[in-house]
């Protein structure tokens, strides 16, 4: 019995392997792009932790959210412990979705609207939000199409001229958040816990990305260490209880939630990242590192689950 982690980016592994073997824990990854699932087949026992990312299209991994979502739904059908299972892929996946449930949630969140297939009617629709404002993909991660518009005429050009229909057709037009300070913040939560809280520099743009593996460039993930990124000490478990009661709620077992304190007091949570990759730095300074903290969690639920398959076993022998 192991830990089977599921992804589709070799490179955000090696933080996570290096701690599920120093913890001495067994483990192999599953890269879902493609390939044949055999439904009738049993799963084998054991964790799975879901780290299926919003951006893998990007990396030309096109079927990939589509082979997870299968393959949750069959480890699911069987039972098996799930990390970030079938409905939290949906949440990493669809802004819309994050959107939905943040609110009903009683968070804020930014005013937004969703153009879906019909891009033609975003020119509309932008002039229905006061300047400035921005762009975003639906299925976002590294920022994937954030533009910030001065001007509706600008808008206008930028559909025009430049445009790229996001991967799943839906476009968010979205208030422009003018933070207090030149800077978000991250909570990060496993296993229903608060871990940290990082802040990230957005003077140079909110394109944020904290793990180094993933900068494919700098314009969209910038990872020049601590200068940008830095544990925010003054943030406490009971800062953290809005968004560790909401991963609770909808399941989320490892995750980050990014949010903006805005020059007019608001506190306006905007992502939830469900396939969090950690900055080295900040991992280096908190007291203990989250890759140490999933570890840990894994290995309890694998303990769990073997307990029970013994179980199991007795009670059919």
């Amino acid at each position: 019995m192991r830990i089977h982690i599921i992804h589709e980016n070799d490179e955000w592994l090696p933080p996570f392997a290096a701690a599920l073997d120093a913890a001495g824990l067994p483990w192999e990854a599953w890269h879902l792009d493609g390939g044949v699932l055999d439904l009738d087949a049993v799963p084998p026992e054991g964790v799975y932790w879901s780290r299926m990312s919003a951006s893998s299209h990007t990396r030309g991994h096109l079927v990939s959210k589509d082979h997870t979502r299968s393959v949750l739904s069959w480890l699911e059908s069987h039972g098996r412990t799930v990390v970030n299972g079938r409905r939290v892929l949906e949440l990493e996946v669809s802004k819309v979705d994050q959107h939905a449930a943040l609110r009903a949630a009683g968070f804020d969140v930014p005013r937004t609207f969703a153009v879906i297939g019909d891009h033609d009617r975003a020119r509309e629709v932008a002039r229905r939000l006061p300047v400035p404002f921005i762009s975003k993909d639906n299925q976002g991660g590294k920022g994937l199409g954030v533009q910030r518009f001065d001007t509706h005429e600008a808008f206008d050009r930028y559909l025009a001229d430049g445009f790229v229909p996001p991967v799943d057709g839906t476009l968010l037009l979205q208030e422009y958040l003018q933070p207090a300070l030149p800077r978000i913040t991250r909570v990060e939560i496993v296993g229903g816990e608060f871990v940290y809280a990082l802040t990230a520099d957005t003077s140079g743009g909110f394109e944020l990305c904290p793990a180094d593996a993933c900068a494919i460039d700098d314009a969209f993930c910038p990872t020049d260490g601590s200068a940008k990124f830095q544990l925010r000490r003054d943030f406490t478990a009971v800062d953290a209880a809005p968004w560790v009661a909401f991963a609770r709620t909808w399941g989320i077992g490892i995750g980050g939630f990014e949010f903006i304190e805005t020059v007019d007091g608001r506190r306006v949570t905007y992502d939830i990242n469900t396939n969090t990759n950690y900055n080295p730095d900040v991992e280096a300074e908190a007291a203990v590192p989250a890759a140490t903290v999933i570890a840990g969690y894994l290995g309890r639920l694998l303990a769990a689950a073997g307990s029970h398959a013994t179980v199991t076993s007795s009670s059919r022998a």
